[in-house]
């Protein structure tokens, strides 16, 4: 019995407390039912129209948001005021960190060092690139058509069996028939998985893992490249590696493109990714029907409808389509005992998502 009764009167205690408080816990318990996330309920109909509604509701305070910001742009050009300016959405790309190697418009030691490095002789036109491609000793089924492609590419490119050599022996090969660069395509398990370019005669030699490789034959209304020299672009190789590799990248083609052939090759560098593409631009003349200020079609004296010709720039791609990605820089050619490197990849590098390398 006193134990009854001593439970009641510490529950006759708590009582007041907890009816002092009721308004808190309602509160606090609409908070919780708020901060329900999706992907804590294991009902996948509820899941589903739940997180349909979430979605609802952010594409409304968007559309509010967006019509808020017309309103105040229009208010500012009738009163001859500025508009608000624009806010810039947060990437990774834009919130980097630091780089102290980031190359600057007047670095006068990065364009002195232009001058004098392995590259210099081929930048300057004073000798015509020539390229050497082999392959890995274990070829695949889509290494050598892949090889066939870079061929059609890259200009002035020769393949060679890799046969049983060494490829310190096809270094020195490439020395003696005057070669400025050898592309090596290394092949695992039927498919095409990373590429050695090696400058000559004083490297340095370039280890890319090679991804995403599409084949011309497998892109849907693919061009046929013709003969010409193409254009290059090389975008975001910023740092002083970046802009080594895109110096690397650069002494492979020709430094005088043919224009009227309309040929553009890509070197994309985005979040340490190379992506490649290969394109074609094509001007066309597509007529369209003339109208005056109210929106009637123009017609000539006889009453039949003018057409008016418009010139329509598009782009086809020609193939192939691949993604390349730095594992290591090496100074001179390829020497995998005695030779320095300059930067490797390593595991305990990707800390952090916004730290680029290029």
């Amino acid at each position: 019995m006193g134990e009854k009764r001593k439970k009641s009167e510490s529950e006759a205690d708590e009582l007041p407390v907890s009816e002092n408080n009721n308004g808190d816990n309602s509160s606090n318990k609409k908070k919780k039912k708020m901060e329900v996330l999706p992907s804590m309920i294991k009902n996948k109909e509820k899941r589903s129209a739940v997180h349909a509604k979430l979605k609802r509701e952010k594409k409304l305070e968007k559309r509010k948001k967006a019509k808020v910001r017309e309103v105040a742009e229009k208010r500012a050009l009738e009163l001859g005021e500025e508009p608000p300016a624009k806010k810039i959405p947060r990437t990774i790309e834009n919130t980097r960190e630091l780089d102290e190697t980031v190359c600057m418009p007047d670095d006068e030691e990065l364009f002195a060092g232009n001058d004098a490095d392995e590259f210099s002789s081929i930048l300057k036109h004073d000798v015509i690139p020539k390229i050497l491609i082999t392959t890995c000793r274990f070829n695949s089924t889509r290494g050598p058509a892949f090889v066939s492609e870079l061929l059609s590419v890259i200009p002035n490119a020769h393949y060679y069996k890799r046969g049983t050599y060494d490829l310190k022996k096809i270094v020195e090969y490439a020395k003696k028939k005057d070669f400025t660069s050898v592309i090596v395509v290394h092949t695992n398990r039927r498919e095409p998985d990373a590429l050695l370019i090696i400058g000559v005669p004083d490297g340095p030699t370039a280890h890319f893992k090679l991804s995403k490789l599409v084949l011309q034959k497998d892109i849907k209304n693919h061009g046929n490249p013709t003969s010409h020299e193409p254009e290059l672009v090389l975008t975001n190789f910023t740092t002083r590696l970046g802009h080594r590799v895109g110096r690397l990248i650069q002494s492979l083609f020709p430094q005088d493109p043919n224009f009227k052939g309309r040929r553009v090759v890509t070197f994309h560098n985005q979040r340490d990714f190379i992506f490649f593409r290969h394109h074609r631009y094509i001007f066309e003349t597509k007529e369209n029907k003339q109208a005056d200020s109210k929106g009637k079609t123009i017609n000539d004296d006889k009453g039949e409808k003018v057409p008016q010709q418009k010139m329509v720039a598009r782009l086809q791609e020609c193939g192939p389509r691949f993604t390349l990605k730095l594992l290591s820089m090496q100074h001179g050619t390829f020497d995998t005992k005695g030779g320095e490197y300059e930067w490797v990849h390593k595991p305990e590098m990707d800390t952090s998502r916004r730290r680029f390398f290029l």
